[in-house]
């Protein structure tokens, strides 16, 4: 078996290793799901309120900005939208030794387990999410075997961005002893700029245009567009590039910065 095959095999690995564990979280998993779908419904009947005796607001309907509200609840957990400490939380413990003795990439290491993390969070409750808005409510349902497509690479690419976002952001654990503080903060700014909170289209023009010089809207705006089909194909194609290349920076800067965070842990005798 060539090197590349090992690899790969243990990044599978890795991953059905973390899926499985996320699956016994049986308890913490309903119980996320029922917040969820709480929040999720209270969501949409503030839109419905908001929207009035209007039909379509900007492209989007009524059914569409319900449809957005159970998007955003579902790719809650799938995401870590509200936070992700797990590595700088290996920084401060000093467990990152060993975890960088292991054979495999530091940053692959992590992107293994975050991916069976997310994959389980999305069946257990992404999914079934949709499924109870689909009872409640007339949702939006993507037509056609493109707009599937678009929309499962749009749901990996917003899965990368978002990983590769989290890990940079932990990595400012080797410089801080507050890396907690810096993230909730980063965190809270996503909410807004990502569309989690409310349809980037919704903003006027020049504070879109700010939040698209970030990655947030990379993470979930580009998801919820293309999966109610907001967006001509041109528009979908444009969209799934930026996140393609949304995530290739991300990860290039994580691997400088994991590198130099890595040479200062050892001149310091980590």
């Amino acid at each position: 078996m060539s090197r590349f095959a090992r690899r790969i095999r243990l990044f599978v690995e890795l991953s059905r290793v973390s899926f499985r564990r996320q699956l016994a979280y049986r308890t913490a998993n309903l119980a996320g799901l029922a917040t969820n779908t709480f929040f999720g419904l209270l969501r949409a009947a503030v839109m419905v309120a908001l929207y009035g005796a209007r039909q379509e607001v900007v492209g989007m309907s009524v059914r569409d900005a319900i449809t957005y509200t159970g998007i955003t609840q579902a790719v809650i957990a799938y995401l870590s939208v509200f936070g992700w400490t797990e590595l700088m939380d290996t920084v401060y413990t000093g467990d990152i030794s060993s975890d960088l003795l292991k054979p495999m990439d530091y940053f692959t290491f992590w992107m293994a387990r975050d991916l069976g993390r997310a994959l389980a969070s999305m069946l257990m409750r992404g999914l079934t999410v949709m499924l109870i808005y689909a009872l409640v409510f007339d949702i939006t349902v993507p037509v056609g075997a493109w707009q599937w497509a678009a929309l499962l690479a749009s749901l990996l690419m917003g899965w990368l961005v978002s990983f590769s976002w989290r890990f940079l952001v932990n990595l400012a654990a080797f410089w801080t002893p507050n890396a907690l503080g810096i993230s909730r903060l980063i965190f809270a700014t996503s909410w807004l700029m990502s569309g989690f909170m409310m349809p980037l289209r919704f903003f006027p023009d020049w504070f879109v245009g700010i939040c698209y010089l970030t990655p947030f809207p990379a993470m979930i705006n580009t998801v919820v567009e293309v999966y109610v089909g907001v967006l001509d194909a041109q528009g979908v194609i444009t969209a799934l590039a930026a996140q393609a290349m949304w995530a290739a920076g991300l990860i290039w800067v994580s691997q400088v910065v994991l590198r130099a965070g890595i040479r200062k842990l050892v001149i310091q005798g980590g």
